[in-house]
């Protein structure tokens, strides 16, 4: 039997450009999801008992994506289940939805509970890899963005740059608390590269000189973050989702859970993950302020993650 487990995310500004080279902040948060594989002693192919908790109606819409996703991880791993039939179950704590990287920590999970069955004695950058490309069925072209940090934790910097992948982590002088609120819309990210092409193609100067503007403030908001300025990072959060709201990738649902948060007192707030549904993040420092938000959001029915970043 082996056994893997992988973070999920938040992704503080970049989250939609990281393909148009445009810098991103994204910190893993202290949930998982936890996968065992166990060998079975008769049939072919692989079978799945899912037992995450659930956004109601996620698994469902994301089903045949993560049918061809673990076909693909276990082609890529060259595992031959025909010969070797598998059982694949998830748990754990993160809350599978869109917006908190839960494909991401679904692959990167897998391939380490393979990774572990099979000892393949892959390295954690070969894990990471095997996780980005099992985010293809969920993704179209992936940036890498949500497996790396799935994979290795903390709070980074993640930039591609002339096609290659970089990133770095980010050190702040203390975790800082933040609140994630669900709107309860699963949306479907496999489409939103097509919508970020359609901005480009209908305004091509718009469209660069917001890439622009949003690769600034990611810069930023590193520095405001390591030099512990939350007031800025709150307000480059706020100044970043009204460009989405702009370019039509926020939601309705989650423009009002970003002005009741604000209104809360919240240093900033924002869509987070691929946008147009899924989850909106608040930056809410200190537990007082993390608590008040997240009650006043729960109480209008809205699922809530209470989260640290930088930890």
């Amino acid at each position: 039997m082996g056994r893997g487990t992988a973070f999920g995310k938040t992704i503080l500004i970049g989250d939609q450009f990281v393909l148009e080279e445009v810098p991103a902040i994204v910190s893993a948060i202290p949930f998982e999801t936890e996968c065992v594989v166990e060998r079975l002693a008769e049939g072919d192919g692989w079978v799945l008992e899912d037992n995450r908790t659930e956004v109601p109606g996620y698994k469902e819409k994301k089903k045949h994506q993560q049918i061809d996703s673990i076909n693909h991880i276990l082609e890529v791993m060259k595992i031959d289940v025909q010969k070797q039939p598998i059982k694949i179950t998830y748990g754990g704590s993160l809350l599978a939805g869109s917006g908190v990287g839960a494909s991401a920590a679904s692959c990167v999970s897998l391939a380490r509970a393979l990774n572990d069955e099979f000892n393949l004695g892959l390295t954690i950058d070969e894990i990471n890899h095997v996780g980005w490309e099992g985010e293809f069925a969920y993704h179209g072209t992936p940036s890498g963005v949500d497996n790396t940090a799935s994979t290795y934790g903390g709070l980074i910097l993640y930039h591609i740059k002339n096609g290659e992948k970089t990133w770095q982590r980010i050190q702040l002088k203390a975790p800082v608390e933040v609140v994630l609120g669900n709107s309860g819309v699963t949306a479907d990210t496999s489409k939103l590269d097509a919508h970020v092409q359609g901005q480009r193609e209908k305004d091509p100067a718009l469209f660069k000189q917001r890439m622009q503007t949003i690769t600034d403030q990611a810069l930023a908001m590193k520095k405001a973050l390591e030099d512990g300025d939350l007031a800025k990072v709150g307000q480059l959060m706020t100044e970043n989702h009204q460009i989405l709201i702009d370019m039509d990738l926020s939601h309705e649902t989650l423009i009002y859970l970003c002005n009741k948060a604000l209104e809360l007192g919240a240093l900033g707030a924002k869509v987070t993950g691929g946008g147009r549904g899924g989850y909106m993040n608040a930056l809410t420092p200190g537990k007082k302020l993390q608590e008040k938000v997240a009650a006043a959001i729960e109480k209008e029915g809205y699922k809530v993650i209470r989260a640290t970043i930088g930890a």
